[in-house]
């Protein structure tokens, strides 16, 4: 069996039906799955070859033809015009807390949003403590990045459910921006330096902000500056409504990156794990570098880290399992990470292991807020593109997952409005210290399952992060780095189960599973800015390659009905003698025309062939001269002169042709050239408005009504009429290798 007929073969009856457009029948009418690639021909019922046939005719819709210079004029009128009306829409439609807040159910709601907002805040305090670590920063500018996301979403989001805050991906990029332009400036990138602090924690922090900038400092500068750009660019695509970018992240492509982005993070931390001190590598191969340097340092490793660093794995590792398997009974998550860093830092704080052993330490970390600052405006140039991946990703991130919750509890999210929402998040807090946020998937679950049902969840998450911030902060003094490590890689641990998801993915599509380790391995193993465009481009090379290759079948028609099915699929299908019906899945561009034409040719007959042949019969007795042939080429013109004698009809169903471009129409042009050169008719039916537009617009016929028909019955039936018309008798009994 050929391999194109076993493609054929291979489909199915699944794949058949989404390829035909008329479904209302499939309820009545059960085809038998075909078991073999031969059909034979069966002859249509005597009374419809006889049956007048009836074109459908439909009149189109007159066109309008539209003033420009009118049509401006008229949106600008509509949209410069202000009224009460329209004032209060717009302010409503940017804050959307003003439309659902003076409903609020407070019988309702309250319980479950104070729950879950003292959860997750509680959840909070821990890890944006440890991923500002990751991000390159001194922990107390994660817990402002948690508390101003939470607050400004609030205002300006459409979620009822989504957790706005750090995410370790973006963490993990600003980062790698922060290290290179903290190289790029002079400081040393081994460790960020504390802010100096009096004893009462302000003297030296104000000398920083009036212009003493230390390491601290401008790590913190360099990360609000991509965080300003960042939120610049989401607003932008907001405004102009170019969102449809996020189209071409898809679900395997975001969970690849985000698999390949944790091994990366996962090595970041092992250095605290270990109590290392080695510089964090940049660049391209920069994970490979990284654990070259942990192997060469390895006997370095800080004992006292290493222990701290595995006992508390053996707490949190079975404790989150335990969570996860008993969420259903649990009203709320057991808070082990907080229960860690309050035993850790009690632990160092009174067995002095800084002192005695060395082991790093998070260091002091303030109370109360920083004075405002803007951005650093000569970062720009530097940042610039950086903060366009991380835009990107904050924002797809962000609207997937409010769209996928939305759907979940049944309302509705602007996704335009969602990256307002999640760029203001990013553009004011770029002003108090903060970094680059979005939504968080990890969170979000946690928010959900404990009674989370508005926004004002949020709030009560902030309220929490205040606390810590203008009281409890500072008793984090003690907390080992070690510890923020092991809490960074137990989070990790959804992103990395994808690979238990792998065989699953593999039975569904494996072009997914192809994608998702390409932009795995890339993002893993080049660097994630360098992964993700990897995967978005071959994500792109895969869609071509559909449509390059596209699957392809002969139809029958389906007993005592007008519904047609691959012959390759089902048996006992009608097919009318002398008739073929060719089905082509995929658009008809400059990237398949030459497939179209072979794979057509294939499944039918090869008209420049059969033309080749009668040029030589014609020769042959024009000259009254004997050629001897090989016995193949007897074969093969005898074959080829039958199969012109018995077929006389091609149609071709163009219901999943979605488009045509010129190079297209010149195919079927070039097509229907061929096949009238040997008297054999090809037929278009099921063309869609835009392939009709189309063919017009490249004159593929000066009469439509010739050969465009709006179903395969019609085609088909034109076709046996047009025959009998010309009194051609077709044989009953002859047997065709129909694929």
């Amino acid at each position: 069996m050929s391999l194109e007929s076993k493609e054929q073969h291979d489909l199915s009856p699944r794949d058949s039906s989404e390829e035909n457009d008329q479904y209302s029948l499939q309820s009545r009418i059960h085809p038998e799955p075909q078991e073999e690639s031969t059909t034979h021909f069966k002859q249509f019922g005597a009374s419809d070859q006889h049956r007048p046939h009836s074109r459908i005719h439909i009149e189109p819709q007159e066109q309008l033809h539209t003033n420009i210079k009118q049509f401006v004029i008229k949106k600008l009128q509509k949209n410069c015009q202000c009224s009460p009306t329209k004032a209060k829409n717009t302010i409503f439609g940017f804050l959307p807390v003003l439309h659902w807040l003076p409903k609020y159910d407070l019988k309702k709601n309250i319980l479950g949003d104070l729950m879950s907002g003292l959860i997750v805040g509680i959840l909070l305090v821990p890890q944006s403590i440890a991923y500002s670590l990751l991000a390159g920063q001194e922990p107390v500018y994660g817990l402002y990045t948690s508390f101003f996301a939470s607050i400004i979403y609030f205002l300006l989001g459409t979620s009822r459910h989504i957790s706005v805050g750090i995410f370790g991906v973006l963490c993990l990029m600003i980062g790698e921006v922060v290290d290179r332009e903290l190289h790029k400036a002079g400081y040393e990138t081994v460790h960020i330096a504390s802010v100096g602090m009096d004893s009462n924690g302000s003297v030296l922090l104000n000398q920083t902000l009036d212009g003493i900038c230390d390491k601290s400092c401008y790590a913190i500068r360099v990360g609000s500056t991509v965080t300003f750009m960042a939120g610049i660019y989401q607003v932008a695509m907001g405004f102009f409504q170019v969102g449809f970018v996020s189209v071409y992240l898809s679900d395997a492509l975001l969970s690849g990156f985000a698999t390949g982005a944790s091994f990366t993070i996962l090595t970041s931390q092992v250095k605290y794990l270990l109590g290392l001190s080695i510089p964090r590598s940049k660049g391209v191969g920069s994970l490979i570098t990284t654990w070259i340097h942990i192997f060469r340092n390895i006997h370095k490793t800080n004992l006292c880290d290493l222990i701290t660093s595995l006992l508390c794995l053996l707490v949190l590792v079975p404790s989150k399992e335990l969570n996860e398997r008993f969420k259903s009974k649990l009203k709320a998550p057991v808070p082990t990470e907080l229960i860690v860093v309050v035993a850790a830092t009690l632990a160092s704080h009174f067995g002095k292991l800084n002192e005695k052993y060395n082991s790093s330490i998070s260091g002091h970390i303030p109370t109360g807020f920083m004075l405002p600052k803007a951005p650093d405006w000569n970062l720009i140039p530097s940042v610039a593109v950086d903060a366009i991946a991380i835009s990107i990703i904050g924002f797809a991130i962000t609207v997937s997952l409010s769209e996928m919750f939305a759907k979940k509890h049944g309302y509705t999210v602007r996704a335009n409005q969602e990256m307002y929402a999640i760029g203001f998040c990013n553009i004011i807090p770029s002003f108090f210290h903060c970094f680059t946020t979005s939504a968080a998937l990890a969170k979000t679950l946690v928010k959900e399952s404990t009674g989370c049902q508005t926004q004002l969840s949020s709030v009560v998450t902030a309220l929490v992060l205040l606390l810590v911030l203008l009281v409890i902060a500072p008793l984090f003094y003690s907390l080992q780095k070690s510890v923020l490590g092991v809490i960074t890689l137990v989070n990790l641990r959804g992103a990395l189960r994808k690979f238990r998801d792998l065989p699953k993915m593999w039975r569904l599509s494996r072009v997914d599973t192809v994608i998702w380790f390409v932009t795995m391995l890339s993002s893993a193993l080049i660097s994630t800015e360098i992964g993700l465009l990897v995967g978005v481009c071959f994500s792109m090379f895969c869609v071509i390659l559909r449509t390059q290759k596209p699957k392809v079948s002969l139809l029958g028609m389906v007993e005592e009905s007008e519904v047609f099915e691959s012959t390759s699929a089902y048996k006992n299908l009608q097919i009318k003698p002398g008739i073929k019906i060719f089905r082509f899945v995929a658009p008809l561009y400059y990237i398949n025309k030459e497939y179209f034409k072979s794979a057509l040719y294939k499944k039918t007959l090869n008209p420049i062939l059969v033309k080749a042949a009668q040029k030589k019969a014609e020769k042959r007795k024009i000259k009254e001269e004997i050629v001897t042939f090989s016995g193949t080429q007897d074969k093969v013109s005898m074959h080829l002169s039958r199969d012109h004698v018995e077929l006389h009809t091609i149609v071709i169903d163009c219901s999943a042709i979605q488009y045509l471009d010129t190079a297209g129409i010149h195919t079927l042009k070039e097509v229907r050239r061929d096949y009238d050169a040997i008297g054999i008719q090809v037929l278009l039916a099921q063309c869609n408005p835009s392939v009709r537009d189309s063919l017009a617009r490249g004159e593929y016929c000066k009469n439509e009504e010739e050969n465009l028909f709006y179903s395969l019955h019609e085609a088909v039936a034109f076709a046996v009429e047009s025959q009998t018309q010309k009194g051609i008798c077709v044989p009953n009994d002859v047997n065709l290798a129909s694929d």
